[in-house]
């Protein structure tokens, strides 16, 4: 595989933002704590990825402290950036973990240069900062400490609930920079979770964390996201996962269909024809040939079915495509312990 490649220099323009860039190979760890899963730790020379200007993400700065995902989503985006390494995009992503062991030191040094204007940062946006290997390494306080002490506002968005560790130290550093929170929360089946999230928490475990953060005092945004065809997007299973998520005390929703893009597509098909063969015909029409997102009639007809679900049980929200702000509009007033103004860039990266 291409771990030669990996030295502090190495940048990969074909990668996704955020992930152009990796450090040098220190070592490969496996421990019968975590079976099954290799952890490549390496030395990163950057931690800020700059997303490019005109990619249609509403932040302009990211940090991905792991890459891989043991939450095992079988439809998770970013399975592709596994193959720049030459690992699979289906059960290496899973399983091989790389882990960026000094990120939080390289991150304080570039936030403390004076080039640096502040702008919002994003976590989570590729692979989740808090899946299982956070309780490990433990990478996530230092980021927190280095934004914080910088005066950098950020946001979190995760299906971890490794978060309620560390939501004394968000609850203080609200208090210096704004802070957004949002969970990602879809499949209320737990047996059907199991199959499609299988190293991920369970629904209700979220909820959980989503409540602990409401009471830290955040307005937390849930991610109804994906809603799986035909699997998910029934009325009696939309309610009651609208119900739940509204007792726990989140804000907001926003939510969308499945996407299905290069690497995620291969692995969640081999899925379909595995699990639920009888619902291959009805997907060969929703995601033909190269298709990543549902049809617009399908995303419409979803729309019109989830909102009256939402002022139903008191919450605000939004398809996932609908009236995300342009970078750079007017000032708006987000939300949170630091309640504080925001440009509407820092507004739509925290909330959205």
């Amino acid at each position: 595989m291409r771990w030669q490649g990996q030295n502090i220099s190495t940048v990969d323009d074909a990668a996704l933002p955020g992930l152009e860039s990796m450090g040098g190979l220190v070592r490969s760890v496996t421990t019968p704590e975590f079976a099954g899963m290799t952890f490549h730790e390496v030395v990163a020379k950057s931690a800020l990825n700059h997303v490019p200007s005109g990619s249609a993400m509403p932040f302009s700065w990211t940090v991905n402290p792991y890459r891989g995902c043991s939450h095992a989503c079988t439809y998770c985006f970013a399975r592709n950036t596994h193959t720049y390494l030459d690992l699979d995009a289906g059960a290496d992503f899973d399983s091989q973990i790389v882990v960026k062991v000094n990120v939080a030191e390289v991150l304080a040094r570039e936030l403390a240069k004076p080039s640096w204007r502040h702008e919002p940062v994003a976590l989570g946006t590729n692979t989740d900062p808090y899946q299982r290997a956070e309780g490990r390494y433990t990478l996530m306080p230092g980021i927190i400490d280095a934004l914080t002490a910088s005066g950098t506002p950020f946001s979190i968005l995760t299906k971890g609930t490794l978060l309620r560790r560390d939501l004394p130290q968000l609850t203080d550093a609200a208090t210096h920079v704004p802070i957004h929170i949002a969970m990602s929360i879809a499949i209320p089946h737990e047996p059907l979770r199991q199959l499609l999230e299988a190293g991920a928490p369970s629904f209700q475990a979220r909820l959980d964390t989503v409540k602990a953060a409401t009471d830290a005092g955040f307005s937390v945004t849930v991610f109804l996201m994906p809603i799986v065809p035909h699997l998910t997007d029934g009325v009696d299973v939309l309610d009651d996962a609208i119900a739940r998520i509204a007792a726990s005390g989140a804000r907001r929703v926003v939510f969308g269909a499945l996407h299905l893009r290069p690497g995620a597509k291969e692995w969640f098909w081999a899925w379909l024809e595995r699990e639920c063969p009888d619902l291959v015909p009805a997907y060969r029409g929703l995601y033909p040939g190269a298709s990543v997102s549902a049809p617009k009639g399908y995303r419409s007809w979803l729309s019109a079915r989830v909102r009256p679900l939402l002022r139903r049980h008191g919450l605000h929200g939004r398809l996932e495509e609908e009236d995300v702000p342009p970078r750079g509009a007017g000032p708006v007033r987000t939300t949170g312990p630091a309640m504080k103004t925001a440009t509407r860039e820092q507004a739509s990266a925290m909330l959205f």
